[in-house]
C-alpha cells in the first residue's frame, strides 16, 4: 500500500518542486493562502454582521482596499527596479500580520468601527502594492520564463487546497470565537510564512547607476506598456472584469447572509465550492492554455465568472438558492484561475527584467483603476436597486467582455507565451534606460 501510494503521488522527473528554492516559495504561499481565507471571510463579516455595515459601507470597504493601487503603484514600481525585491516581499508579509491583529485588538479595547476597517483596508492595500508587485517579480527570478504559466498554475494549486480546506475550518472558527478573534489565525500563519522565506538566496541583477531619474524612469515604464499592444489589450480585458468582480463582491456576502439567511458556518461551507473550482482550474489550466492559448483561455475564464455572477443574480431564496450561491463560488474559482494564470505569464514573458516591477505596478495599476468604481457602482445598486441588481449587472458585464474579447485579434493570436521584448525598443535616451552592471544578490 505505501508502494502504490509512493507511486500515485511522486512528482514527475521535471517538476518544479523538485526545485528547493520553488519549493520554499510555494510552501509559503500555501501557509499564506490558509490564513488568507479566515481574513477573506471575518473582515466583511465583522463588518456585515458585528457593525451591521451596509451595502454602501461594504463598497467603501472594499474601495479603501483598492485606493492604494491608484495612488501608489506607479512611483512603487520605480522603486521595486532599484530594489531587491524578497526582502519587499517578507517584510510585506510581516507587516500584514501586523494590520490583521489590529483588527481583534480593536474590538477588545471597544474601538472597533467601519472607520478602522477603512483604514486597515487601506494600510493592507499599501503593503500590497509594493509586496505583492515583488512577489510576482520573485517568481521570475526562480523560474525560467517558458515555464511561467506552469508555475502560475502550481501556485494558483496552492492556493486551491487552501480554498478547499480553509473555507469551511474558518466558518466553524468564526462562529466559535467570532470574527474578530479568527483574524489572530492568519496573523500566525503569515508570521510562519515570514519564517519560510527567511534565508531564500535568488539571483537579481540591480541598478547601481548614479544618474538614474524618477520621472525619466517611471516615462520609461509607462512608456514601454503604452508601446507593447498585447500588454495594453490585456490591460483593458482585465481591468473590465475587476470593475464586474467587485461590483459582484461588495454585495455576495449580504447575498448570502439576508437574502438566503445563511450563517458564518453554512457561509464558509458554500466556499469550499470556491476551493473546488480554484483546484480544479489549477491541475487543468497548464492544459488547457497549452491547447488553445494563453490569450483565449483567459478569455474562457471571463465568461466562467460572468455565467457564475448571472446564475447567482436568478437564484431563488430557498435551497436550491444555497446550492447556487456554491455555484458560483465554483465558477469564480475557475474562472479567476483561468485569467491570472494567464494575464501573469503573458505580461511577465513579454517583459524585459529590467522593467518588471515598472511593468508590474503600472499593469496592476491600470487593472485596478476600474475595480474601485465597480465596488462602489455594486455597493449602490445593492443598496438602492436590489443585491440581485448588482450580482446581474456583473454577470452580464462579465460576459459581454467575453465575447467582445474573444474575437479581439490580440487576444487571439496570443497561442503561447512571447519572447520579451528588446529593452531599448521603447525607449530613448531621456528614459535612461540601458543595461546595468551585473550584481548577483
Amino acid at each position: 500500500m505505501s508502494r502504490l501510494l509512493a507511486k500515485l503521488f511522486a512528482l514527475p522527473p521535471d517538476d518544479l518542486l523538485h526545485d528547493a528554492i520553488y519549493r520554499r516559495l510555494w510552501t509559503s504561499i500555501l501557509i499564506s493562502s490558509l490564513g488568507g481565507q479566515v481574513t477573506m471571510l471575518a473582515l466583511p463579516l465583522t463588518a456585515a454582521v458585528l457593525l451591521d455595515a451596509s451595502p454602501t459601507q461594504m463598497g467603501l470597504l472594499t474601495a479603501m482596499e483598492i485606493a492604494p493601487f491608484v495612488l501608489l503603484s506607479l512611483p512603487a514600481g520605480v522603486w521595486l527596479d532599484r530594489v531587491r525585491k524578497l526582502p519587499v516581499y517578507v517584510v510585506g508579509e510581516g507587516a500584514i500580520a501586523l494590520v490583521v491583529v489590529s483588527v481583534p485588538l480593536a474590538w477588545w479595547m471597544g474601538w472597533l468601527s467601519m472607520v478602522w476597517l477603512y483604514a486597515a483596508g487601506f494600510v493592507m492595500g499599501c503593503i500590497h502594492v509594493t509586496a505583492g508587485s515583488a512577489a510576482q517579480i520573485v517568481l521570475t527570478q526562480v523560474v525560467a520564463r517558458e515555464r511561467l504559466v506552469e508555475a502560475h498554475a502550481k501556485n494558483a494549486l496552492a492556493t486551491s487546497g487552501a480554498e478547499v480546506a480553509g473555507p469551511g475550518l474558518a466558518g466553524a472558527l468564526i462562529k466559535l470565537v467570532g470574527a474578530p478573534l479568527a483574524l489572530l489565525v492568519d496573523a500566525v500563519l503569515l508570521v510562519f510564512s515570514v519564517a519560510i522565506l527567511r534565508g531564500v538566496q535568488v539571483q537579481e541583477r540591480l541598478d547601481r547607476r548614479a544618474d538614474r531619474r524618477f520621472w525619466a524612469d517611471l516615462r520609461a515604464g509607462l512608456g514601454f506598456v503604452r508601446g507593447t499592444p498585447l500588454l495594453v489589450v490585456l490591460a483593458v480585458t482585465v481591468g473590465a472584469w475587476q470593475m464586474c468582480y467587485h461590483a459582484a463582491v461588495v454585495v455576495q456576502i449580504l447575498f448570502a447572509t439576508r437574502t438566503l439567511g445563511l450563517n458564518e458556518s453554512q457561509i464558509g461551507l458554500c466556499f469550499v465550492g470556491l476551493g473546488v473550482g480554484t483546484v480544479l482550474a489549477s491541475t487543468l489550466g497548464h492544459r488547457l492554455s497549452a491547447r488553445v492559448g494563453p490569450g483565449p483561455c483567459l478569455v474562457i475564464g471571463t465568461g466562467v465568472c460572468g455565467i457564475g455572477w448571472a446564475a447567482l443574480a436568478l437564484a431563488p431564496a430557498n435551497a436550491m438558492g444555497v446550492a447556487v450561491f456554491a455555484l458560483m463560488l465554483f465558477c469564480f474559482g475557475v474562472g479567476a484561475v483561468l485569467i491570472f494564470i494567464n494575464f501573469l505569464g503573458l505580461r511577465q514573458a513579454v517583459t524585459p527584467a529590467p522593467l518588471l516591477g515598472r511593468m508590474t505596478s503600472t499593469m496592476r495599476w491600470l487593472i485596478l483603476i476600474p475595480a474601485g468604481p465597480g465596488a462602489l457602482l455594486g455597493g449602490w445598486l445593492g443598496e438602492h436597486v436590489g443585491l440581485r441588481a448588482a450580482l446581474g449587472t456583473a454577470g452580464t458585464g462579465a460576459l459581454l467582455l467575453a465575447l467582445l474579447a474573444w474575437y479581439h485579434p490580440v487576444i487571439r493570436a496570443a497561442r503561447r507565451l512571447p519572447q520579451p521584448e528588446p529593452e531599448d525598443k521603447f525607449y530613448g535616451v531621456e528614459a535612461l534606460v540601458r543595461s546595468p552592471p551585473d550584481e548577483v544578490r
